[in-house]
């Protein structure tokens, strides 16, 4: 083992969503003297995207260092939520520890547990870290309890069960040995790192090699691939290969440039050696899962497979009689271009062709991923039509019997609402699979549902538990079909004329239902203004304006007083819709609509799959 593989500690740090990692990581960076005493640097540092701050959400995986008694610790921020899962598991093959977060007063959670499980099947030993010890509702004993448990449940070894534990509050940026303090800065944590994470396990001798396990697109660089460095050392403008899982030589190209990461920059350096986390530039055709190394190698390393996509959603061009007045990327190829660009830098998505030339299925882990693609997409000036997600399906090798994706649902809710919701998932087709009473009248579902009963109910959900609830959900496994899930219950309120929305005919319509409109809105024929209150669809005319004559009538005119419409943002309207209607997204509206805007034509459609 070379000295500077020695001088090196590479970690991950993995948590659920909103348990303060990356709170976490902005103080380590801190106080371990990377910013200057004056130095301004946003909250959240590692969340550097314009989504990821607006969700409070980690996205991609991103990986910094510091320095802390010359040792060097690279740092991998990684994704809380379940449809980034994915790349979760890749990272955790370029790290030699983690830094299992976990928040005080919620405990382990279905991202914890599977991400853990992950980790420890790669025989990495854990740190605790119980976080949020600041809060009122903290119970740290018992979360530790748990933490315990659910080692022994994934069969940690007992060198994994013997794990150091700190207590923290990342927002005030302390760490101690007990719940008590000291509570004064982050130096036991540092130190902890030093002593407990294992020196990178490489060979500093031998010919280059390096798994790729991340995948960026750059419009400079393009193909840059991230990972940790397992044999030898590469430098700029060196030849090299990549060579797929199966062992096929995918190409041989000039290394164009070596980035290593120092702080929150990538800085470029002439060489790197064993141990260290780079991302390398000049590949045109290798990708996440491929071995990088040098000419003379003929095996690749070991890696773990890309999961498969679970949902899709079909992507169009916006074909509404407003279509081009709001975005000024509006064509099938421009749409397919970036759709291809992004499918180069993210794994996890594919793109297909349909039968029609100017729409694409897209397929991905999970609705939060499309979305996250769809709201970027949206912003950089495209206008799209978005279908309803439907999952992917796969066939039985063996018995040809159709399978579909099911997710492990745990939902912490108060008791008075535990009945309600188990009894709304078993009609979607939900299997119960643990009730737990907790603390404070509070009860854990852990339940198995198929993806497709989950589309759409977390805003059911939220209402059924009065805004308390806590729903997560993580990939479990592909199961037998479970039948037929009964659809949405309430029909829409379907504009049946074009022009500008009047608030006296919006007052006379809310009768009929909620609207999703306002006064003054652009209407075109087929938009979905509002739900009805009834099982069937209604076309309606919201330009109905009042009837003026000359003859007043004794007593006071009507006032039109309107209820405030229900906001569609994105994540609602791809939740709500139906399979015979499409999101239409632009730069500055989220509308409604019929996938056939003609009632004639929608009859005809009707019809036609009711014969089916």
């Amino acid at each position: 083992m070379s000295g500077e593989a020695d001088m090196l500690r590479n970690i991950a740090i993995i948590a659920h969503v909103d348990h303060g990692k990356t709170t976490l990581v902005d103080c380590l960076l801190r106080q371990s003297g990377l910013f200057r005493d004056n130095q301004k640097v946003a909250e959240r540092a590692m969340d550097s995207g314009d989504i990821e701050r607006e969700r409070g959400i980690t996205i991609l995986a991103k990986c910094t260092s510091v320095a802390w008694n010359d040792t060097r610790i690279n740092i991998i921020d990684t994704p809380g939520h379940a449809d980034f899962g994915g790349e979760v598991e890749r990272i955790l093959t370029m790290v030699d520890g983690v830094i299992l977060l976990v928040d005080a007063a919620e405990g382990p959670m279905p991202q914890t547990k599977f991400v853990t499980g992950k980790a420890l099947n790669l025989g990495l030993r854990p740190i605790v870290v119980i976080n949020k010890v600041d809060r009122p509702d903290q119970r740290a004993d018992a979360v530790l309890d748990e933490i315990f448990d659910l080692f022994v449940a994934l069969d940690a070894d007992e060198n994994q069960l013997d794990f150091p534990v700190l207590y923290a509050s990342a927002k005030q940026g302390w760490a101690a040995t007990e719940p008590e303090g000291p509570k004064d800065d982050l130096t036991p944590m540092f130190d902890l790192i030093i002593d407990h994470v294992e020196t990178p396990n490489v060979e500093p001798d031998g010919d280059f090699r390096m798994l790729a396990t991340t995948l960026e697109a750059d419009p400079y660089l393009g193909r840059v691939l991230t990972g940790k460095i397992e044999a030898g050392t590469v430098r700029a403008n060196q030849t090299v290969r990549s060579i797929g899982r199966d062992g096929t030589v995918l190409e041989e190209t000039r290394i164009t440039k070596i980035m290593a990461f120092r702080g929150l920059e990538r800085q470029s350096v002439d060489a790197a050696g064993a141990g260290d986390i780079v991302a390398l530039a000049g590949f045109q055709k290798a990708t996440v899962a491929d071995t990088l190394c040098a000419t003379n190698v003929d095996t690749p390393i070991p890696s773990q497979p890309i999961d498969p996509p679970t949902l899709a959603m079909t992507f169009s061009i916006n074909d509404s009689p407003l279509a081009g007045t709001e975005g000024d990327k509006v064509t099938s190829r421009v749409i397919r271009t970036r759709l291809d660009r992004e499918a180069e830098g993210n794994v996890a998505l594919r793109i297909l062709e349909t039968d029609d030339a100017n729409a694409f299925e897209v397929s991905g882990r999970g609705e939060l991923q499309l979305a996250v693609l769809i709201e970027t997409m949206r912003r950089e000036g495209f206008e799209l039509s978005i279908s309803r997600p439907r999952v992917v399906y796969q066939e039985d090798p063996d018995s040809g019997e159709r399978l579909e994706p099911i997710e492990e649902v745990t939902i912490d809710v108060d008791e008075e609402f535990s009945g309600a919701v188990v009894e709304k998932l078993s009609a979607r087709k939900a299997e119960l699979v643990e009730m737990r009473t907790g603390e404070r009248g509070k009860q854990r579902l852990v339940l198995h549902a198929p993806t497709r009963a989950l589309i759409g109910y977390h805003g059911e959900f939220m209402t059924d538990t009065k805004g308390t609830g806590v729903l997560n959900r993580i990939f479990h496994g592909y199961a037998p079909y479970r039948g037929a899930l009964q659809s949405r219950r309430a029909g829409v309120l379907v504009s049946m004329a074009t022009g500008k929305s009047v608030a006296y005919a919006i007052w006379n319509l809310e009768d009929r239902g909620p609207m999703f409109i306002g006064p003054g809105e652009r209407i075109y024929i087929g938009m979905i203004i509002g739900e009805h209150n009834r099982s069937n669809d209604l076309e309606v005319n919201p330009l109905k304006a009042k009837q003026l004559t000359n003859i007043r009538a004794s007593g006071k005119d009507d006032a039109v007083d309107l209820t405030t419409p229900i906001e569609m943002n994105l994540d609602k309207a791809i939740a709500y819709i139906g399979d015979d209607e499409l999101v239409e997204v632009t730069p500055a509206s989220i509308r409604l609509r019929k996938r056939h805007l003609d009632p004639h034509q929608r009859k005809k459609a009707q019809r036609s799959v009711e014969v089916a």
